[in-house]
């Protein structure tokens, strides 16, 4: 598992869309946290902390975790807004 697998950045054709290395372990200083990289159906996810785990048991740490926490935390809102009817 690499970090690019969680990247917006990261192409079909396994490259950085930026240009970059790919990098051999969980870092990466222009990593970009995506939900739909991390659930399949974004419609599973219930909250910020079940992705930070996500994120967490992926072995995904640091800065690359922060970014991971921001994401979700954007995201949560949205997830409450799935749950509240109209």
């Amino acid at each position: 598992m690499i970090i690019c697998e969680f990247c917006l950045h990261y192409r079909q054709d396994f490259k950085c869309q930026l240009g970059h290395n790919i990098p051999k372990g969980m870092s990466c200083g222009e990593f970009d946290a995506s939900l739909k990289e991390f659930c399949s159906n974004p419609n599973d996810a219930v909250s910020a902390d079940q992705i930070i785990k996500m994120a967490t048991f992926f072995g995904v740490k640091r800065t690359e975790l922060k970014k991971v926490r921001l994401m979700a935390l954007r995201e949560e809102k949205s997830f409450a807004a799935r749950e509240t009817p109209e």
